[in-house]
């Protein structure tokens, strides 16, 4: 039998996440930048979540695979990486999704300030090779990137793109319709928003509409016809309720964020780790994970409950 597995939640302060007891697996601080320890293989892990539907959802499943594997697994989730991240070079959190260029820009501030040029683009092979080279030092190993990718993404109304016959981001442009996007106010600066649908695709944004990424407010402004376009995800799950549709990034503004598991190298950096977590790259498509958001925040389900399922519909875990 496989053992059992325990779900831990925490909401705590930063001085109290970084006090909490476990093997400090990460190099020191005088030792970074050279790992020359072999790889671990701790056979009690602890799966970090940040907090989200999404991210519990991969948690969920990664536990799952590494039990299937032979580990006795915990879930600690941290809705903060400002949090889990030092926890997971202390060795406090052993794995935990993350998105790659996301977090490769995130760790390029902390390496070399908030001012550094970007790492992260939409060139995944490149923004790989940044990521490993900036976690390497830090004790973590980053795992293969899967199918599954959640970035930016840019909607209308199903009815908008069939009277002006849309199916990519080059379509909006080549009709030089004037749109108000609703997102984030940050949009209005952002190369990946406002300024890179005008300089990248020629869209003409009259006004961002600051609304917030994907909330309910910017798609009711969509389907009211108050704004055009909406910021969101590729792995937004209600997009069908509000009568939406993306428009596909065909030049490839957005960067490659696509999900990989990072590990703490010296406790979970082994080929038994690596091969159980590389199973999901396999199936899981980000078709496949807006679909799972989806059965947590509209069909309520546990998601502990959805990943179970999931894995045992592709094979990858017995029912």
């Amino acid at each position: 039998m496989r053992p059992p597995r325990v779900r831990l939640l925490l909401a705590v302060s930063v001085s109290l996440a970084l006090s909490l007891s476990g093997c400090a697996g990460g190099p020191s601080l005088e030792e970074r930048g050279e790992v020359t320890a072999p790889p671990g293989d701790s056979r009690r892990l602890v799966v970090g979540s940040a907090g989200f539907t999404e991210s519990d959802l991969l948690a969920q499943m990664y536990a799952l695979l590494l039990e299937q594997a032979g580990y006795r697994t915990k879930i600690l989730s941290v809705t903060n990486r400002e949090l889990y991240e030092p926890a997971l070079e202390n060795g406090q959190i052993d794995v935990v999704p993350e998105y790659a260029a996301t977090f490769a820009d995130w760790l390029n501030a902390k390496v070399n300030g908030a001012q550094a040029p970007t790492v992260g683009s939409p060139d995944l092979a490149a923004t790989m090779t940044a990521l490993r080279a900036l976690a390497g030092p830090r004790g973590l190993a980053v795992l293969d990137p899967g199918r599954a990718v959640d970035q930016n993404a840019f909607a209308v109304t199903a009815a908008f793109a069939a009277e002006h016959r849309l199916k990519t981001l080059s379509d909006l442009g080549a009709t030089r319709l004037p749109v108000r996007l609703a997102a984030g106010d940050e949009c209005v600066q952002r190369p990946y928003c406002a300024p890179g649908l005008t300089k990248v695709y020629g869209i003409e944004v009259t006004a961002v509409d600051p609304k917030g990424v994907g909330t309910t407010q910017a798609k009711q402004a969509v389907q009211s016809g108050e704004d055009q376009l909406v910021l969101t995800t590729t792995t937004d799950a209600t997009l069908d309720e509000f009568g939406l549709v993306l428009l596909t990034d065909d030049r490839n503004l957005q960067n490659a964020d696509h999900i990989v598991p990072v590990v703490n190298r010296s406790r979970a950096g082994s080929a038994e780790v690596t091969g159980a977590l590389d199973r999901l790259n396999t199936v899981l498509t980000t078709a496949d994970l807006a679909a799972l958001n989806e059965r947590v925040d509209s069909w309520r389900r546990l998601p502990e409950d959805v990943a179970r399922d999931y894995l045992a519909d592709k094979g990858l875990i017995p029912r």
